[in-house]
């Protein structure tokens, strides 16, 4: 399989608190990659420095064969690598459609001119992803106003706008109303599998993880416990000693 990203030996320490340890790992292209570990295992450390915002200490993370853990995070969302946040990062004030056009004219700079009105096809894009989460009855709704669960479909919406290779997924069902999740998942899936985006997902809800990912990484205390599938997860006496028998 094609290994989409790279990650090789990346060590990051923030004032001597060792945050990720000799870290080596591969994103197999066009899967779903899994993210686990207990609170403070260096999780969301990690997807930073994949997408720019906490430039590695050492060691060396690729993206296409291309060394990108230099390069600014402008630089990396162009080369097709986008994240999402545990918190969502939403325009509040503005209705759903106006925050999918806005999020695709950041990445699209030839957009930015505020006098440029948004091309018919970029609103009827923004329509069918809405469409696509669920949301499309509430696009005009001031997003707000959204249920936290429903502003982190949009923010999923948001970032399918901009045509991502890889989407970095940050406890996408933290704070869902459990009777979407199963939805979250499945358009998760499907984004996966007719639009072709590779996803990489931090997820604490182990239900969530083993009937997402295909290939699961845990970190422990900074370091790489284990990998395999998910069922090789579920059965490793580590992976239950470090973070499954906690729950």
């Amino acid at each position: 399989m094609n290994k989409i990203i790279q990650v090789k030996d990346v060590n990051k320490s923030f004032g001597g608190v060792i945050a990720n340890h000799n870290i080596s790992m591969d994103v197999e292209e066009s899967k779903i990659t899994g993210l686990i570990g207990p609170n403070g295992s260096g999780k969301t450390t990690l997807f930073n420095s994949i997408v720019g915002y906490h430039p590695i200490d050492s060691g060396t993370i690729q993206f296409e064969n291309r060394e990108i853990s230099q390069l600014k995070v402008q630089k990396i969302a162009r080369l097709g690598i986008l994240r999402t946040f545990q918190q969502t990062r939403i325009y509040s004030k503005m209705n759903c459609v106006k925050n999918m056009l806005i999020s695709a004219a950041h990445h699209n700079t030839k957009w930015l001119d505020m006098f440029t009105e948004y091309p018919q096809e970029m609103t009827e894009r923004a329509e069918h992803l809405l469409e696509f989460v669920g949301l499309y009855s509430k696009r005009f709704l001031i997003s707000g106003d959204l249920s936290f669960g429903q502003q982190k479909l949009l923010e999923f919406a948001m970032a399918l706008m901009n045509e991502p290779k890889v989407l970095l997924l940050d406890e996408p069902t933290a704070g869902i109303n459990p009777t979407l999740i199963n939805g979250l998942i499945d358009r998760l899936k499907r984004a996966n599998q007719e639009f072709g985006i590779t996803l990489f997902v931090i997820e604490h809800n182990m239900r969530v993880v083993m009937n997402l990912a295909e290939s699961i990484y845990c970190l422990a205390h900074g370091e790489m416990l284990a990998h395999g599938t998910p069922e090789e997860i579920k059965q490793d006496q580590n992976v239950i000693d470090a973070y499954l028998g906690a729950h």
